[in-house]
């Protein structure tokens, strides 16, 4: 069973519009994904191992079928991968498509005494696959990478642990992609800057807010 508390909305994300980087389509964001989670698995924040999408029918919107491919036999940077996606349209639906892929696996944190832990989905990674532009999201649901914890306690030696490694892992990410990303918007459950994530205001009592009655 997890130790972390996943939020119900994003802790911080950060989005890259990369128009300029490549052309649009399911080939180029299959590729974009495998860079950019080769830089993601360098740290250990995202280790892929599942590609996740729904399917959609211009002008009827989404048909409520999901699908989900093991990325164990063909893995990212594979270029049979898109005729893998493409070969899972659901039959009834011949001419729907997708618009963004997710890739799916699981990362390393580190708790409070230093010891390595493994959380699924400690960072989730979304590319566009629309004609309309290449663009790419990464966000995180987890409380691990600033100062307080959810409910308010500080935890300076977690943030310690852990945020560096995705500070460094933005930065890489900037270089890839030839431009640093825009923070996200703002949550219940914190924001995003540039390379991370910014910490609320302290309380008289030296304690962040709140935030677990968002959590049940």
């Amino acid at each position: 069973m997890s130790s972390l508390t996943r939020s119900p909305k994003e802790r911080g994300s950060w989005y890259w519009d990369l128009d300029e980087f490549d052309t649009p389509g399911l080939e180029s964001a299959l590729s974009l994904a495998a860079r950019m989670t080769d830089v993601l698995t360098r740290y250990e924040l995202l280790v892929p191992n599942q590609l996740q999408y729904v399917w959609s029918v211009m002008g009827a919107g989404t048909t409520g079928i999901q699908t989900t491919i093991d990325l164990t036999n063909v893995p990212l940077g594979d270029p049979l991968l898109s005729d893998r996606v493409r070969g899972s349209r659901p039959s009834s639906y011949p001419a729907a498509h997708i618009s963004d892929v997710e890739v799916l696996g699981a990362g390393t944190w580190f708790d409070e005494q230093g010891q390595r832990r493994t959380e699924f989905r400690l960072l989730d990674l979304s590319i566009s696959t629309a004609p309309t532009g290449l663009s790419a999201e990464l966000s995180t649901h987890y409380d691990i990478w600033g100062l307080y914890d959810y409910s308010g306690r500080p935890h300076p030696q977690v943030r310690e642990n852990n945020a560096p490694r995705l500070v460094d892992a933005l930065k890489d990410l900037s270089s890839l992609l030839g431009v640093s990303p825009e923070p996200g918007e703002p949550t219940y459950f914190g924001a995003a800057t540039v390379d991370g994530v910014a910490d609320p205001d302290a309380d008289e009592n030296g304690m962040g807010p709140d935030l677990t009655d968002w959590l049940h």
